[in-house]
């Protein structure tokens, strides 16, 4: 049964934050909000949860989880960034997007695009997932939480309450504000950058 936790986005409780970071590194998932609806997340690099996440969004080895950075200087440490792609994320970033990129060797093969060794960036404007892997240290692993056979994300806890794949989900986290809209993704492996899907994240900067 999953665990419900309620969480302040403009306070900082150090044991709440420490319970959640605990349960990541222990191969907990957890569904948590963020600017552009619910997401579903776990610690890089674990085979266990990354297998639960599958499961719950039925995810095939082609899909490209996302890691959310706490800064643009993190982003380098997983994600080969030219000059071009990075003044592009500077003027995008905090904001609803996803950005696809060519992964670096410290990405785990587990959590990569099999086909195009790709991964997924993103600096959410939403304090909830920035103070998570702040306390955790590293970024987290990441996907937007949409069920299967569904095209939209999900906005409020109880939505999933009830989906039998919610038993998979180890805590979920509410705070008093969600994005409704999922991201805008970009595929920024080539320039000029192309945008995969339209989402809340406005598309005529990468225009």
């Amino acid at each position: 049964m999953s665990q419900y936790i309620e969480i302040n986005p403009y306070s900082s409780n150090k044991a709440l934050l420490n319970e959640i970071v605990e349960a990541l590194q222990s191969g907990k998932v957890i569904a948590y909000p963020t600017d552009s609806g619910y997401a579903l997340g776990c610690k890089m690099g674990l085979k266990k949860p990354l297998q639960q996440i599958k499961k719950i969004r039925n995810l095939d080895d082609k899909h490209n989880f996302t890691l959310i950075c706490r800064d643009l200087s993190e982003i380098s440490n997983y994600a080969k960034v030219d000059n071009s792609v990075y003044r592009l994320l500077k003027r995008a970033t905090p904001g609803s997007y996803t950005f696809i990129l060519p992964a670096t060797s410290k990405v785990p093969a587990l959590m990569l695009n099999k086909s195009k060794k790709t991964i997924g960036i993103r600096i959410p404007d939403h304090s909830v997932p920035l103070i998570i892997t702040e306390a955790l240290g590293e970024p987290l692993l990441s996907t937007t939480f949409i069920l299967p056979n569904q095209d939209k994300v999900l906005i409020y806890a109880e939505e999933f309450a009830n989906e039998p794949s919610a038993q998979l989900i180890d805590y979920i986290l509410e705070t008093d504000y969600c994005g409704y809209e999922p991201t805008t993704v970009v595929d920024m492996t080539e320039m000029p950058a192309k945008i995969l899907r339209t989402g809340s994240g406005d598309p005529t900067i990468f225009q």
